[in-house]
């Protein structure tokens, strides 16, 4: 990563109070607050439902740090599935050795999940982005990447089940889901 952008998230990251978290979206810094308990749970309900199906040799991992030198971005998706083998890179893991990024949408900055992360995802190599969003009581998964968008996108309402692709292979069931209160 370009030395110059390193060190502005590196200094955005000291600045923000704890339990907030920085990503870098080529010359953007995006600071997100910390997750409400609804988040949290619509997160664990949908984590919950991945490990029975993720592939040996890959485990989950939220709020890693995952880059694209060539996009100009660091991500942090709310929950991923790396290689065991990471461990051996550092604190910086290529965008493109994720299989899925995962993102419950904060009701204080949607477009950060649905514009931002919509652009650089599948830039950055993700195969798979799903997006919890219980603002509107939808879950949206977007696949099949080509350089700069997503070609499918597939969008359920809580409570449907929504088909989740190789290498998970499994129905994900939205009944348990739970929207924001107003």
């Amino acid at each position: 990563m370009d030395p110059d952008r390193h060190h502005l998230l590196e200094e955005a990251r000291r600045a923000v109070p704890d339990g907030f978290k920085a990503e870098l979206s080529g010359d953007t810094v995006v600071i997100q607050a910390p997750p409400s308990p609804i988040h949290q749970l619509d997160l664990a309900i949908v984590q919950r439902q991945f490990e029975a199906h993720c592939p040996p040799g890959y485990f989950p991992t939220g709020n890693s740090d995952l880059s694209s030198p060539e996009v100009g971005s660091v991500r942090n998706p709310d929950l991923t599935y790396l290689p065991e083998d990471v461990i051996e890179l550092g604190r910086e893991v290529p965008a493109e050795l994720a299989l899925i990024a995962v993102e419950v949408v904060s009701p204080s900055s949607p477009e950060n999940d649905w514009t931002g992360k919509v652009r650089d995802y599948p830039r950055m190599g993700f195969p798979l982005y799903l997006i919890v969003d219980p603002r509107q009581k939808t879950v949206t998964l977007f696949s099949e990447p080509n350089r700069d968008r997503y070609h499918t996108r597939t969008e359920r309402e809580f409570g449907e089940t929504l088909r989740i692709p190789e290498p998970f292979a499994f129905e994900l069931d939205l009944s348990r889901l739970v929207p924001y209160r107003d």
